[in-house]
C-alpha cells in the first residue's frame, strides 16, 4: 500500500528542508520501500559542488534512516511524544553520486527490533544501481517538552 506525502507528514516529525522522502511505495512490518525525487531546486545544491551538483552522502543516509523511521513509527498505536534518533551508522558505503533528476529508491529492512532500539539494513538505488548501503541503529525516545 502506497503512502503519500500527507501520510508521511502525519507520521514523521521532520519538515522542509529536512524531510527527505517523498512517498512510501511499500510498507510491511519489517520492510519499507520509499522514494526521493532529487531536483535541482534542492537547497543543498546551492553550496554542494554548485558547478557539478551532487547530493551530499549524509543526506542520502538521512533519507534512508527516515524511511526506516517511518516504518518503525507507523507501527505504533500512538505517535504522541515519540522520536527516533540515530544511534549508529555501520558499514556505510557510497557507490555512485546522486544528481538532479535522479529518483532514489530506498529499501530498508529491520534486522533487530527491541522495545526502544532497532537495527536496520538499507540500500539506496537509482535506476536499479546501488548508490549507498548502510546498517543503521536507532533509538526511540520520548520527546522533551
Amino acid at each position: 500500500m502506497m503512502h503519500d506525502i500527507r501520510e508521511i507528514l502525519r507520521v514523521m516529525p521532520h519538515r522542509y528542508p529536512l524531510l527527505l522522502i517523498d512517498r512510501i511505495l511499500e510498507l510491511e512490518e519489517q520492510r519499507v520501500r520509499a522514494i526521493k525525487n532529487v531536483t535541482f531546486n534542492e537547497p543543498f545544491f546551492q553550496g554542494h559542488f554548485p558547478g557539478t551538483p551532487v547530493m551530499p552522502g549524509v543526506l542520502i543516509v538521512e533519507a534512508m534512516a527516515q524511511a526506516g523511521g517511518f516504518m518503525l513509527l507507523h507501527g505504533l498505536e500512538s505517535l504522541d511524544g515519540k522520536l527516533i534518533y540515530f544511534a549508529g551508522i555501520d558499514r556505510c558505503r557510497f557507490r555512485r553520486p546522486v544528481v538532479p533528476g535522479d529518483q532514489v529508491v530506498f529499501e530498508v529492512e529491520a534486522r533487530c527490533v527491541r522495545r526502544n532500539f532497532a537495527k536496520l539494513e538499507g540500500t539506496a538505488s537509482v535506476d536499479g544501481n546501488v548508490v549507498c548501503e548502510a546498517v543503521l541503529s536507532s533509538a526511540m525516545v520520548e520527546a522533551e517538552e
